[in-house]
């Protein structure tokens, strides 16, 4: 994929890379209070459903281009971060229609949206044939599907209607839609990340672990076949004629999250 000679990154997804978008829209799933961002750089909440820094402020620093990811839709947003990359991604969003739709966040068409909007405004600030060449090499990573396997299809009536297999298609399907989508616009470098163990985080386990609040096996069995079939997908896609140049990395985190889960102590941490 030579992500070094990338010019921006450009993120798009849930909570998983949301740096702060929900901050800025009308939704009851936001993360700008304490303890969020109590160690990120000053302290503060930021946005970020996490501790400190996001994947997404990761890969910024590791590429060399900068060590904190901007939300999108920051009314500050200095024109020089449209050049090294923004962030699109929105907690609690998803490849299934519905799962956006349930906390009012961005879809991922909605992400889409705004890319293109993205797109005109580096048109104007550095013309046409400059903004095409940074579409064309920045690296696009996209974290999609942990809200839909471990919330949508156990919440929203989609169990009852579509059997796991079935809906890991769905969702695969819309995945494959909108990375072909992101082709047709220039993208040429996409990473999309596996889902997170979902079955173990805290919400799964309070809602559906019941007394001892276990990890919920379904949704981690969801999540595993999701995986599976994204996997294959972003092959299938890579070695497609139609979509010329397209380079496509899937970047699986579930696996080394089940082991730190499993054997904690092999990482010095303690349950």
């Amino acid at each position: 994929m030579a992500p070094e000679n990338s010019p921006a990154v450009l993120i798009f997804g849930d909570s998983i890379l949301d740096t702060g978008n929900n901050n800025y829209i009308e939704t009851l799933v936001k993360s700008n209070f304490h303890p969020y961002g109590e160690d990120f750089p000053g302290g503060l909440p930021t946005g970020r459903f996490s501790n400190g820094r996001l994947i997404s402020d990761f890969i910024g620093e590791n590429l060399g281009i900068k060590a904190s990811l901007p939300p999108y839709l920051d009314p500050s947003l200095q024109a020089k971060d449209l050049v090294t990359g923004v962030c699109f991604a929105s907690a609690c969003s998803g490849y299934d229609p519905e799962t956006p739709m349930l906390t009012a966040v961005p879809s991922i068409p909605n992400q889409l949206d705004l890319f293109r909007q993205y797109m005109a405004k580096l048109r104007t600030l550095v013309g046409e044939q400059k903004s095409k060449a940074i579409i064309e090499s920045s690296l696009y990573v996209i974290s999609a599907g942990n809200n839909d396997v471990g919330a949508t299809y156990f919440l929203a009536g989609r169990k009852s209607s579509s059997d796991m297999d079935s809906y890991a298609n769905f969702l695969v399907g819309q995945a494959s839609t909108f990375i072909r989508q992101l082709h047709g616009l220039g993208a040429r470098k996409i990473a999309h990340l596996s889902t997170i163990v979902t079955g173990c985080v805290p919400a799964s386990r309070t809602v559906f672990g019941g007394i001892g609040r276990p990890c919920f096996e379904e949704s981690n069995d969801l999540a595993i076949l999701f995986n599976e079939k994204l996997g294959y997908e972003l092959e299938r896609l890579r070695d497609d004629a139609r979509f010329p140049n397209l380079s496509t990395t899937f970047l699986d985190v579930y696996t080394p999250l089940f082991d730190i889960i499993q054997r904690p102590e092999n990482y010095g941490e303690s349950v």
